[in-house]
């Protein structure tokens, strides 16, 4: 046997399990298939995640949040608005303040590079931690003793556990034989991030347009990340379009409030769907993230249910271990799904309500979301219920997820 856990995905969630399992003296082999030099690269591609509180405590019990403490922003309220292009500056939604909870900022900006190099790091440091990198796993089996996985190199692994957190193509759930319930939106999300003349003041807009969700979401300095929703088709014509043919477009949907805008960062563009894995667990073998999940981004609360996972398959983890069970027997596995499944399948249905409720322009709609939007606003106890949910601060929290 090579280590405890067989980790597929080095991305963000395969790192963090490895360093949660390592807290209970558990050895992991992550395999990512991207090379070293990939992941620690520097430079700012534009790519950023929106932290909830939860999350932030998580990357402090792992360790890391004292270094990534200066390169995070916080995000100290949240205005939700249903307005229509040109009309993106208009406030006429919810809003939602911080100074409203006890436990501090809702949430926390950090950029894709800060992130992926401390947890590269960490991995380095951790001597229960073996990184594999630039492999790729081609054939799995896992029967009632081992997990064995057999990689594109021709070598083969064994550990008493698999992990798939290899996202939502993930192979490792595919060759379980764990199938996919899902559907596309027929929408493409347009990432970048944007230097402004104002300061955003830690402020996080989500803006609901006939097309789909605009969230300006705040980054250190005078800069923040785009998430655009637009349907497919004029999505890929405004992602093939010139730098400042780009921003004429962005411009009218994003408003003036900040000031001029211009691009920080490079472009993406990733199609939009919805995909559940029918099974969160198979013999031998858990999946994470969006491996297990992957749903709209219209509440940025995608890496934040992947960490939840992480919290809550390493505290199930952790407690089979301090009482002596095998902790990759069903019975435990069992414990991880009960307590995600339903969280996550929640989540997505509010998220798939969401979009589909606010990516149009009808007026019937828009005059009973705006009512709903009001009557929400107008109680502070339910206002509030809504601040704790957002900093991920609701239903049962992992161990690594509380004080």
């Amino acid at each position: 046997m090579n280590s405890d856990l067989i980790i597929v995905g080095g991305g963000l969630n395969g790192p963090a399990l490895a360093l949660a399992a390592a807290q209970v003296g558990l050895s992991s082999t992550v395999i990512d298939s991207l090379p070293v030099d990939t992941r620690e690269d520097l430079d700012f591609d534009g790519r950023s995640y929106a932290l909830a509180q939860s999350s932030k405590r998580m990357l402090a019990a792992l360790g890391l949040w004292g270094d990534l403490a200066q390169n995070a922003q916080e995000m100290t309220e949240i205005k939700v608005s249903d307005g229509r292009v040109g009309d993106a500056s208009v406030f006429l939604g919810l809003h939602f303040d911080s100074a409203e909870i006890e436990e501090g900022p809702m949430g926390y900006m950090l950029e894709d590079r800060y992130l992926r190099r401390a947890l590269l790091a960490a991995m380095e440091a951790e001597p229960r931690v073996t990184h594999r990198a630039g492999e790729t796993v081609v054939a799995q089996d896992c029967d009632i003793h081992l997990a064995t996985v057999s990689l594109a190199s021709g070598e083969t692994l064994s550990a008493r556990l698999l992990i798939g957190a290899d996202g939502r193509s993930s192979g490792t759930c595919a060759r379980a034989g764990i199938r996919r319930t899902g559907w596309s939106y027929g929408q493409t999300a347009l990432v970048c991030a944007i230097a402004h003349e104002k300061p955003h003041g830690g402020v996080a807009h989500q803006l609901f347009l006939p097309p789909g969700p605009l969230a300006i979401l705040p980054l250190t300095g005078n800069r923040s990340s785009i998430v655009w929703s637009e349907k497919d088709a004029q999505a890929r014509a405004v992602n093939a379009l010139p730098e400042e043919e780009y921003l004429q477009v962005l411009r009218p949907r994003f408003g003036d409030f900040l000031g001029d805008i211009s691009l920080a960062g490079q472009r993406y563009a990733y199609p939009l769907n919805l995909t559940l894995a029918n099974s969160f667990v198979a013999p031998r073998m858990a999946l994470i993230g969006d491996a297990a999940h992957g749903m709209h981004p219209i509440a940025g609360q995608g890496l934040n249910a992947g960490l939840r996972d992480v919290a809550a398959l390493a505290h199930v983890i952790a407690h089979a271990v301090r009482r002596g069970e095998d902790f990759a027997s069903p019975l435990v596995l069992e414990r991880y799904q009960s307590w995600r499944r339903w969280d996550t399948a929640s989540l997505a249905a509010a998220t798939d309500l969401f979009n589909r409720l606010f990516s149009n322009d009808s007026s019937l709609l828009r005059l009973g979301r705006d009512l709903g939007m009001a009557v929400i606003g107008s109680m502070p106890g339910l206002r509030r219920g809504f601040i704790r949910e957002a900093a991920g601060l609701t239903g049962d929290l992992p161990d690594l997820m509380r004080k």
